[in-house]
């Protein structure tokens, strides 16, 4: 069976099967998409060729567990950052000083939170957890220059929200 026949068959079928478990379009997306991807390189496993669908939602539902456990734990270690910046500031400013600093930290959390998920993980790793380009590159199994890439557009997309929110 060709992979571009198996694609139209059962994308539907599978993108239901990984939103039910992400409750995520875009991560459903990316667990169909690495789901097909894992099932073309086993092609050569499948033995009852009447059992396809089963056998690739069986892999859908893996790969979206997978990633929902990826998502958890980034969103862990994110959540547990901020917690440590925010506890961070010193108590010694003036409460004018401190007002500013939580509103500028409200802005630049909002402006983060307003990026893509694939956007937010790049710079997040490269952020809080201090990766290098290629180790973020080994971490999601990405091209480094795609790293780069995403690292200086998200960059500037925040600089331009911040600059825009502040003009306001």
């Amino acid at each position: 069976m060709d992979m571009n026949e198996l694609c139209k068959l059962y994308n539907k079928r599978l993108f239901q099967v990984a939103y039910g478990i992400t409750r995520d379009y875009y991560l459903a997306q990316d667990a169909v998409q690495e789901a097909l991807i894992k099932a073309y390189q086993k092609m050569d496993t499948i033995e009852d060729p009447e059992k396809v669908g089963a056998w690739l939602s069986a892999i859908t539902t893996r790969t979206a567990i997978d990633i929902v456990r990826k998502e958890r734990k980034l969103n862990d270690r994110t959540a547990s950052n901020i917690e440590i910046e925010t506890a961070n500031i010193k108590m010694d400013q003036n409460v004018e000083q401190e007002v500013e600093m939580n509103l500028l930290k409200e802005q630049i959390n909002l402006a983060i939170n307003s990026l893509s998920l694939d956007q937010r993980k790049v710079f997040l790793l490269k952020i809080n957890s201090g990766l290098k380009e290629r180790e973020i590159a080994k971490l999601l199994k990405i091209n480094q220059n795609t790293v780069k890439t995403k690292i200086y557009r998200v960059r500037k997309q925040l600089k331009d929200m911040l600059m825009e929110s502040f003009s306001a």
